[in-house]
């Protein structure tokens, strides 16, 4: 709220000032507009770390509102294509990672439908405790510093 009442403050004393050229105007309301917009997104990133498959622990930089999936896909660690539907009822489970238990405490419950999919695509057909799907797991702001691990993948989803 502060940064848009500073804005509107802003406008107004640019819109006063005459000796301003029109298209000067516009990039001072332009340039002031995307620092408070940027302050925003700022607020929302969320880093985290990941374990790839080869044991090293990678930051991970994601946002607010944004899943897993997408912070993990963003850094190369789990391949987008690889997921090719959002719908959970379509779901393989390739986007499968493992999450240390003081994070999971954080995290709200795996749904039926989260826990049924990751039984379906399990090796053996039991659900690992910290197994959740990268696809339904909305990172926030709590989840600042959280550890997963991204598994190897199976056999089946290897080309």
């Amino acid at each position: 709220m502060a940064a848009i009442s500073t804005l509107y403050k802003l406008a107004s004393r640019i819109t006063k000032t005459p000796s301003l050229s029109l298209s000067a105007r516009a990039i001072i309301t332009r340039s002031s507009a995307s620092s408070s917009s940027s302050a925003k997104v700022a607020d929302r990133i969320v880093k985290l770390f990941a374990i790839d498959p080869d044991g090293h622990k990678r930051q991970v930089v994601g946002l607010s509102g944004q899943t897993l999936l997408r912070a993990l896909s963003n850094q190369g660690l789990i391949d987008p294509a690889s997921h090719r539907l959002e719908d959970i009822d379509a779901c393989s489970a390739e986007c499968e990672v493992h999450i240390a238990q003081e994070w999971l405490e954080k995290l709200p419950p795996a749904s039926y439908d989260e826990q049924y999919v990751l039984k379906r695509n399990s090796r053996n057909r039991v659900l690992n405790k910290h197994s959740r799907l990268g696809c339904q797991v909305v990172l926030a702001p709590e989840h600042q510093g959280m550890v997963v691990a991204v598994p190897e993948p199976k056999p089946w989803d290897i080309p």
